[in-house]
């Protein structure tokens, strides 16, 4: 008989998110991402590649336009949610076109991250329209886009 703890796993049966709330700023991103395309925006002053998506960007106030985002990044930071009904794992992970974003980590255990691990875009699915892009295990290669 093992008497010691087992660690939580996000491997278990799908959450259910709760939908998001297009508005008329994020509308593209929403629709991109139900059909399965991660969009980024990017200004068209400066070239940088921004998360929240906003019409303006935050480093020079240029005007900034949707690009198709490659869906790859590290993860730079994470913790464990063992308090729920499920155990999730929520993470900041550092995309291939320079932002973070804050999302979950998925189809692993919980502690099988590490910080630095590569990682892939997927979606989740919500109780709405509109899937949540969430991110899984990938090889170096498929983080460096190759």
């Amino acid at each position: 008989m093992n008497s010691q703890p087992q660690a939580p796993t996000n491997t278990a049966p799908a959450r259910i998110h709760p939908a998001p709330i297009p508005s008329s700023d994020t509308l593209p991103f929403w629709q991109a991402a139900a059909e399965g395309r991660f969009l980024l925006r990017r200004c068209e002053a400066c070239a940088q590649a921004h998360w929240y998506p906003r019409p303006r960007c935050p480093l020079c106030g240029g005007q900034t336009a949707w690009t198709e985002g490659s869906g790859h990044g590290r993860v730079y930071s994470f913790t464990t949610v063992a308090h729920a009904d499920t155990p999730f794992v929520l993470a900041f992970v550092t995309l291939a076109e320079g932002p973070a974003m804050l999302t979950h980590l998925v189809h692993a255990p919980a502690d099988g991250w590490a910080i630095g691990d590569a990682v892939r875009v997927t979606f989740a699915a919500t109780d709405g329209s509109y899937p949540l892009p969430v991110f899984e295990p990938a090889t170096d290669a498929q983080a460096a886009g190759d």
